[in-house]
């Protein structure tokens, strides 16, 4: 049966634009479906942790996110000024926040692993989720990514050879369908996706509004007898967290009376709103699907895992998923794919969507206003006065630890590659713009090089010198950025494991094949 395209990928938020952009890189023709006629103006997270903008690095787009975060910053600098704070206090000398409660960025140890050899990068986080969007959505246009805004996924029929499509302006046949369409992914639903997870038990607000009498609110996160509220750090925005429920109106406008109540209520400061900007309400449900993949169906992002904002750890997750979903379908598309290499999706990004979710439920418990939990906050807030503390708290919402587990011995394999900095003055993320594995031969190894070569078209060979890491011999870079196979200078073997490790992942070399 003929397929008007690979993949079909339903939402076209950052994580459904970003599984586009690396479908395209690996070959796949891709059809992003988006009900919005244009991106959603909505505020939602805005920061990002380090593994997404080391994913957005490693495809080349540093220099954008560096500049809409100098321009942030400028509107966050000329806040605290207005209020009369320094940049050290709740505003810019600040990490992120577990529960609301501050991490100071001069009390984190770069040294712990996860949080070093980032690279540039790791300068990255303050960069909105809208930026994100369109930064993407232009990405995806100059990849040749076929992005329908305004069409709207009603319906599918999964079979063993595809998926047909149905929308709203007519079917498409696909191979692949992926539902990146948010926590209400219709996609899930309709596949019969089980999404086992907690309950609710609190409402959330978030906007950018006009308001009067804000001089008593407090800039930064504030815990009081009803809850907790956020103020700043850019004009007028305002967060309220009230443990009253989730709301029986989730899908009613969110109007200034009723976050000049909220935020009355919590905050206990007499202030007006006079204009709403833009505004969300949320809860705290956290759910996951037991698989990401159900036959020629598959979900990531949202669509598979949802939680509180808490941390800006959702967008960063849903990147996440993409990177490592994108080269995988791509080689199976390509016919490049070894054997259950798709298996793998689930196996690697369910545990670190676990993780997360238990995350964001334990920020929850830290932030109720009882007793016990406020007696729990003062502990958590004393360690987060500390370097141990803080460093800690800050590598887990950062996502510092995700590990996966692959085989091989080195402590580098699993794990997120360094940025290593090259003698020529270049980085590892450099070479990784075209979204292919690499070799990186640092001990210039006619051997290793010979065992790649039967993989040049789907694997790119760089001899070269890092004088920073003289004990590394090689790696081997998946196109996520993960490390599939590492040897440092001086092993007995120096190859060892590593053509089992570029069948794995890779298949068969050219050579066998033919």
């Amino acid at each position: 049966m003929n397929h008007d395209m690979d993949v079909v990928v339903a939402g076209g938020g950052p994580v459904g634009l970003m599984l586009a952009c690396e479908l395209r890189l690996g070959g796949a023709r891709v059809a992003v479906l988006e009900r919005l006629t244009g991106l959603n103006p909505t505020i939602k997270g805005g920061a990002i942790t380090t593994p997404s903008a080391e994913a957005l690095y490693r495809r080349g787009m540093l220099p954008a996110l560096a500049e809409v975060q100098r321009r942030t910053l400028d509107r966050f600098q000329a806040f605290l000024r207005e209020r009369n704070i320094g940049a050290e206090g709740q505003g810019l000398g600040i990490v992120g926040h577990f529960a609301g409660i501050m991490l100071r960025a001069d009390l984190v140890d770069r040294t712990e692993p996860g949080l070093a050899d980032t690279g540039p990068a790791a300068d990255i986080a303050f960069v909105a989720q809208q930026d994100i969007e369109r930064l993407l959505a232009e990405r995806a246009d100059e990849l040749g990514v076929d992005v329908r805004r305004g069409v709207e996924l009603t319906g599918f029929d999964a079979d063993d050879d595809g998926v047909t499509v149905r929308t709203s302006h007519g079917d498409v046949r696909a191979r692949w369908l992926v539902g990146c369409d948010g926590g209400r992914s219709a996609v899930r639903k309709l596949a019969g996706f089980d999404f086992p997870g907690t309950d609710p038990e609190i409402t959330c607000h978030q906007a950018v509004v006009e308001l009067t009498g804000a001089e008593d609110l407090t800039v930064g996160w504030t815990a009081t007898d009803t809850g907790v509220y956020a103020y700043g750090p850019m004009p007028g925005r305002v967060v309220t967290v009230e443990f009253d429920g989730p709301p029986p109106y989730r899908d009613a406008p969110v109007t200034a009376e009723e976050l000049q109540a909220r935020l009355r209520r919590v905050s206990g400061v007499d202030v007006t709103i006079t204009g709403v900007r833009t505004a969300t309400r949320f809860t705290d449900h956290a759910r996951q699907v037991t698989e990401y993949r159900r036959g020629r169906v598959l979900l990531a992002g949202d669509a598979a895992h949802v939680h509180s904002a808490f941390g800006s750890q959702g967008l960063s997750l849903g990147i996440g998923d993409a990177m490592n979903l994108g080269w995988k379908l791509a080689a199976v598309i390509g016919g490049r794919a070894p054997d259950g290499l798709l298996d793998t999706y689930t196996a690697e990004r369910h545990p670190v969507g676990a993780w997360v979710l238990d995350w964001t439920r334990s920020q929850v418990a830290a932030m109720r206003p009882d007793p016990r939990s406020r007696a729990l906050r003062e502990i958590v807030s004393g360690l987060a006065g500390t370097v141990a503390g803080t460093t800690y708290l800050t590598a887990r919402l950062n996502g510092a630890g995700v590990r996966y587990e692959l085989p091989g011995e080195h402590p580098l394999t699993g794990r997120s590659t360094p940025d290593l900095e090259l003698s020529d003055g270049g980085r590892l993320a450099d070479h990784l713009h075209g979204g292919r594995a690499l070799l990186l031969d640092l001990a210039d190894d006619p051997e290793l090089r010979a065992l790649a070569a039967g993989y040049a078209d789907r694997v790119d060979t760089l001899t070269a010198d890092c004088p920073y890491r003289q004990d590394l011999a090689a790696v081997l870079v998946r196109p996520d950025g993960f490390t599939a196979w590492a040897a440092d200078v001086g092993a007995q073997v120096p190859t060892a494991g590593l053509a089992e490790a570029l069948e794995a992942w890779f298949g068969a070399p050219e050579a066998a094949v033919a």
